[in-house]
């Protein structure tokens, strides 16, 4: 393969995936890993993505860029489901208890399996989320009694935000929350790039009982323009490949879980 048809295949895989890693490139090209750094190397400089550790993002993938929440429903979404399947773990059996679903795609996926797995359990759930799009499944789940936040709606991630939203999460302390995030970071921890989605995520972690993360390995050094949180503050990471690096060391450092999915 040409170094040419090799740099197109990465530029689709990161209009899809929003990250590649030089060891997955390495692989699937069949090629060294210096070579992949020369192809990536060669697509910086032609603008059409960003390195960062391990691999590189999409050049589009700054602090204030963020897709749409329909945008990101087809992202890796084999990962997702696996993260899913793997967080659910954090309820244990039996579960009769408080969950928080924050807004996202990766939560939603959560919250989709949510019904099954206390079914098959045994367990039931008080379930809250202030997402749009998580609350019709939930609503018509069995095992689950839902409550909805409401707030002023954010298009972009149809999810209540604002003052009253806040206050309201304020007042409650479930026992789990399965939290999103855009970017997470060894330097800056946990991040979203629009400040009142912020809000309502900070108050969320500092709610809960236990604060379970889940982000795929296309978070890894990302930074949004909003910190949220900090490393310390998670709980447990639930993701679809084991972080290296200053961030591993950095999650070790927090105490926080990692669990590979």
């Amino acid at each position: 393969m040409y170094a040419a048809e090799r740099q197109e295949l990465i530029e689709q895989l990161l209009s899809d995936d929003g990250r590649v890693s030089v060891q997955d490139l390495s692989d699937r090209f069949g090629v060294t890993t210096e070579t992949v750094r020369r192809d990536l190397d060669a697509l910086e400089r032609a603008g059409a993505l960003r390195r960062v550790h391990g691999g590189a993002v999409a050049h589009a993938n700054h602090s204030t860029i963020e897709p749409t929440v329909t945008e990101r429903s087809h992202r890796r979404t084999q990962a997702k489901a696996a993260i899913a399947s793997r967080a659910l773990e954090a309820l244990g059996n039996g579960f009769r208890g408080s969950v928080f679903f924050d807004a996202g795609t990766t939560t939603a996926a959560v919250a989709e399996l949510l019904p099954a797995r206390l079914a098959a359990t045994g367990g039931t759930a008080e379930v809250v989320t202030h997402s749009l799009s998580l609350a019709p499944g939930l609503a018509a789940a069995d095992r689950v009694a839902l409550t909805v936040v409401g707030g002023r709606v954010r298009g972009v991630t149809a999810a209540a935000v604002g003052a009253g939203t806040v206050r309201t999460i304020g007042g409650l302390r479930p026992d789990i929350v399965f939290v999103g995030t855009n970017g997470i970071s060894a330097a800056f921890g946990l991040s979203t790039p629009d400040s009142e989605e912020a809000a309502v995520k900070e108050a969320l972690v500092r709610a809960a009982r236990r604060v379970v993360l889940v982000a795929d390995a296309g978070k890894f050094g990302a930074e949004s323009l909003v910190r949220f949180a900090g490393l310390d503050d998670i709980d447990v990471l639930v993701t679809d490949v084991a972080p290296t690096g200053t961030l591993a060391a950095a999650l070790a450092d927090a105490g926080t879980e990692v669990w590979v999915a």
